[in-house]
């Protein structure tokens, strides 16, 4: 999906959007406090803007549930009223080698901060930004034909997806 296409620009609805995203706690390990609440405001973050379409579903807004099954995300997808609206399971396999070297950044750009010049602090967040980006249009095309999501959606899922694999 291009970078630069503005939800308004996608939007067929106003009600095109997610309203509550929430974890499974039997799949989704229990993590340290500081992944806790990066899982929580990756989570805020997502609901706050997003656009939010499964693919002949009839309008939102939605609520999705997530859930971790044998390596594979499972989206639940339900309406206002809690009735089901369509599920969809997607192996993360694609995306394995992406958030692995995303972590490897991560882990880079926050001793960097401790120690190096604000010029390789900038590049090594321009690489992060750059993985995430990655990240962001491979779990698009993985959503193509399942459910439409703009860009900056896209990346606030895969931010989601990466705080769920963490485990500090």
């Amino acid at each position: 999906m291009d970078q630069g296409t503005s939800s308004s620009l996608i939007k067929k609805s106003e009600r095109e959007y997610l309203f509550e995203v929430v974890l499974d706690p039997d799949s989704i390990a229990r993590a340290n406090k500081d992944v806790e609440r990066e899982r929580k405001v990756a989570i805020f973050d997502l609901v706050e803007e997003n656009y939010f379409s499964p693919v002949g579903a009839c309008e939102g807004p939605y609520r999705l549930d997530l859930s971790l099954v044998q390596r594979k995300l499972v989206m639940m997808i339900r309406d206002e009223m809690g009735q089901d609206v369509c599920s969809h399971i997607l192996s993360l396999t694609p995306l394995r080698r992406i958030i692995k070297e995303y972590f490897l950044v991560c882990d880079t750009y926050y001793e960097a901060i401790r120690s190096a010049s604000p010029s390789q602090i900038e590049a090594i967040d321009m690489g992060r930004r750059g993985l995430h980006d990655d990240g962001a249009a491979v779990l698009g095309e993985r959503l193509q034909g399942k459910i439409e999501v703009d860009h900056q959606t896209s990346r606030r899922l895969f931010t989601l997806i990466c705080s769920l694999q963490q485990r500090r």
